[in-house]
């Protein structure tokens, strides 16, 4: 039961398929009864609150995540309510751009894609005195008055009638800062993406979600700031409050994305029903709450939220007490897919290990990570680890030579390659070259440091913008482990699947990973149903094998929920016991799933 009973077929063969019930858009309910505000009537509503709470003239905060249009949000209001003094808090009270860039530099770097992980709080990015003028002027209001940006909250003193959230997911995000958006007060709308990105990703983003968590409590209107003001929808802080403590005790997925790569491929526009003009899809984020969204739906209306919302409001029942106390309010583990079925190699690449990652970057873990095959075409390699008796200063003196696009870098030369099939798993711990090679379909299975990838060798390819890709020499030079060559890479990193439990219609086995990384993988192959427990942890899946299941409770805690094929959803901790069962409507044979969690978290782990 462990290898694909599918005759051999062709790579076209591979592209066509009748499996298309990936769901791209999920939901997780509202609470029974709660109403999906539109448009200017969010507006209203925030009045009304505050107008109700208020002796005389209202306040109503406008907390905007950075990313989002203030100007265009506050003009909006004013439109709306007509009898409000409508300001911009950031126009009023921010730092000058000198003075932010100054206070950030050091964060940054100078470097494209990397920076240092910041703790700045939202405060440090406003100046002061013309933020206690403001406060002032608030404090003397003679009118109905309405405060938009984001840390519009330091201005009222925490003393609003009403509080709005306007939140936003850091996909929308990178999607307005490619089409020209700056980022906060940047005034960089032209520079590329990926400086964009790490100015988001090191300093932004942290200082944000520190200062939106201390919202959540207080929010009473959470307004959906990814769609367009005049459809936006919003809901009451409750229903939003609620809606993520009934998510964190029941099975659900995040809102998958999709993008293009210079070697990007074919498999998941046929297989996951995608647009078919796009020219490729390299990757799918389809387990990467910090990137992802949530869609809070009822009546048919959605409201757009982060993931990380979720993470950040209820860790405990979502991740575990153990895994909470080992990471904090991070979901640590990430799936997505890579696909270079009829595309090319992804870059040949290290991750850092953790000290180095934490020295040089102020993570506190690295991107441990594996290649689960869920399909591959006959010629499909992985490249793993250094061949034996590499001499280390050639291999990068040849790869510092390959920069200039005149003398490429011969990877075979250096590097192992191993043949890959449908359902193998390759384990790549930290420190270990890599990258699967073209026609292949990848679901990565990691740790969830992001963009901590040092680039060795991109085949001599630029990006989609026209501009080479980075690679990060010095710094992989720093990490690649000369000792994992062919002999220790096959010994630890390859075929290591062991059987743990064997009875009619059931295998379950151990696929990985490699005992240097925190992730234990679980695969369970089953005709009918498996049985599960969270233990206290987090659980991560994929349906790798079977049209769709259901995952149900034996208690009745939940309502069956179902799962397509290639689909990753979540199990918190708190749910605890779970089966996964055929759907009534499946037409397969036999169904696996791959789970992960974190090593030494479960109840039973002592």
């Amino acid at each position: 039961m462990t290898t694909d009973d599918r005759p051999d077929r062709t790579l076209e063969e591979y592209l066509v398929d009748d499996r298309s019930s990936y769901v791209k858009l999920p939901t997780v309910p509202l609470p029974e009864g709660s109403e999906v505000l539109v448009g200017d009537d969010a507006w209203r509503a925030a009045m009304a609150v505050a107008t109700r709470r208020a002796e005389e003239h209202p306040l109503v905060v406008v907390d905007v995540y950075p990313g989002g249009d203030v100007a265009a949000i506050a003009e909006r209001i004013a439109r709306v309510l007509p009898e409000a003094d409508v300001i911009d808090v950031e126009e009023a009270a921010a730092a000058d751009r000198a003075s932010i860039d100054s206070l950030i530099g050091r964060s940054l770097t100078d470097d494209r894609v990397f920076g240092v992980m910041s703790h700045f709080t939202v405060d440090e990015f406003y100046d002061a005195e013309r933020l206690d003028r403001l406060a002032h002027r608030v404090e003397a209001r003679e009118r109905p008055t309405v405060l938009v940006g984001w840390g519009a909250d330091l201005a009222a003193r925490r003393r609003a009638d009403a509080l709005v959230l306007v939140d936003l997911a850091r996909w929308e995000i990178q999607q307005r800062q490619r089409a020209g958006a700056p980022n906060w007060r940047a005034g960089n709308g032209d520079e590329d993406a990926l400086r964009k990105y790490k100015r988001g990703f090191f300093v932004e983003w942290r200082a944000a979600d520190r200062h939106k968590r201390t919202l959540f409590d207080r929010v009473d209107l959470l307004v959906d700031g990814n769609a367009a003001l005049d459809g936006a929808g919003a809901v009451t802080g409750e229903a939003f409050r609620s809606a993520l403590r009934k998510a964190a005790t029941a099975p659900f997925r995040v809102v998958p994305f999709f993008d293009p790569g210079v070697w990007g491929g074919q498999w998941m526009k046929s297989t996951l029903d995608l647009d078919p003009s796009a020219s490729n899809y390299a990757w799918c984020f389809d387990c990467v709450p910090e990137e992802n969204s949530l869609l809070l739906e009822a009546g048919g209306r959605v409201v757009e939220i982060p993931a990380m919302d979720l993470v950040l409001s209820q860790p405990r029942a979502l991740l575990g007490e153990r895994t909470f106390a080992r990471f904090g309010a991070e979901f640590p583990i990430r799936f997505d897919f890579l696909d270079t079925m009829g595309g090319g190699n992804l870059s040949l690449q290290v991750h850092p290990l953790t000290d180095y990652i934490r020295d040089t970057f102020g993570m506190a873990y690295t991107q441990d990570e594996s290649y689960y095959l869920l399909d591959a075409g006959d010629d499909a390699v992985v490249y793993l680890g250094v061949k034996p008796g590499v001499d280390p200063d050639e291999m990068f003196a040849a790869l510092r030579a390959a920069t200039d696009g005149k003398h490429p870098f011969d990877a075979e030369r250096y590097v192992n390659t191993y043949p890959a099939k449908k359902h193998d798993h390759f384990a790549i711990p930290a420190g270990t070259i890599h990258c699967s090679g073209a026609n292949s379909m990848v679901l990565e299975i990691s740790a969830t440091p992001f963009i901590f990838t040092f680039k060795l060798w991109d085949w001599g390819r630029v990006g989609l913008d026209g501009v080479p890709r980075p690679v990060h020499l010095d710094h992989g030079e720093a990490n690649v482990q000369w000792e994992r060559d062919a002999d220790w890479v096959e010994r630890n990193l390859v075929g290591q699947v062991q059987e743990l439990r064997r009875e009619p219609g059931l295998v379950e086995e151990r696929t990985g990973l490699h005992e240097l990384e925190f992730i234990e993988v679980r695969r369970h192959w089953f005709e009918e149903e498996a049985a599960h427990d969270t233990e206290g942890t987090v659980n991560v899946l994929n349906l790798v094998e079977g049209d769709e299941v259901e995952v149900v409770s034996p208690t009745g805690a939940f309502a069956p929920y179902r799962v397509h094929y290639a689909e990753t959803f979540i199990i918190p901790a708190a749910v605890g016991p779970y089966v996964i069962r055929r759907s009534p409507e499946s037409r397969s044979e036999r169904f696996a799933t791959v789970k992960a969690y974190v090593r030494g978290t479960r109840s039973t782990d002592n």
